[in-house]
């Protein structure tokens, strides 16, 4: 059902529309419930939106949550949502960037680990600012290590060394 269209005046919303708007503040209304305390103290909401959703993470029972997150969506249809939406979609932006440092620190260690100094090598042509020697030292005494069977204490100070260097902040 549209509501009545005014000569002069932008077309109004469908009900579908509508209904879409809704359902996509209610997902970023339960991604509020989800998200961790730093986050909505950086958000600065609106005291009815922060307070219903501590309250939403003390509810145990299934329906009441459903209901809660439910009421919390119609409080924030009431709210601009779209700088809560950039907000979330940076931070979940920055949690992937430094998922992806991580994961490129890991390959490297493994690659140094299995192929020695040909990875240093092809580590150090890769990003020239890093300290030769000091990889080259950390990998052979993280392949003597692991050929011993010991403990893997070099492989993780190889990491936290490939972690600092390859990410700089």
């Amino acid at each position: 059902m549209r509501r009545r269209h005014i000569p002069g005046e932008p077309e109004p919303p469908t009900k579908g529309e509508l209904k879409r708007q809704a359902h996509s503040v209610q997902e970023l209304a339960e991604q509020l419930v989800d998200a961790p305390d730093a986050v909505l103290d950086a958000l600065q909401l609106p005291e009815t939106i922060y307070d219903a959703i501590q309250l939403a993470r003390r509810i145990t029972s299934r329906g009441a949550l459903l209901r809660q997150k439910q009421f919390i969506g119609k409080l924030m249809r009431k709210i601009d949502v779209e700088p809560i939406r950039e907000a979330l979609g940076s931070m979940e932006s920055a949690r992937r960037n430094e998922a992806r440092r991580f994961h490129r620190a890991e390959r490297w260690r493994d690659r140094i680990l299995a192929e020695g100094d040909d990875a240093v090598e092809a580590l150090v042509a890769d990003c020239p600012q890093l300290d030769t020697p000091q990889f080259r030292g950390l990998a052979s005494e993280a392949q003597r290590e692991r050929a011993r069977g010991q403990s893997r204490q070099s492989a993780r100070e190889l990491f936290r060394a490939l972690s600092i260097s390859l990410n700089p902040d």
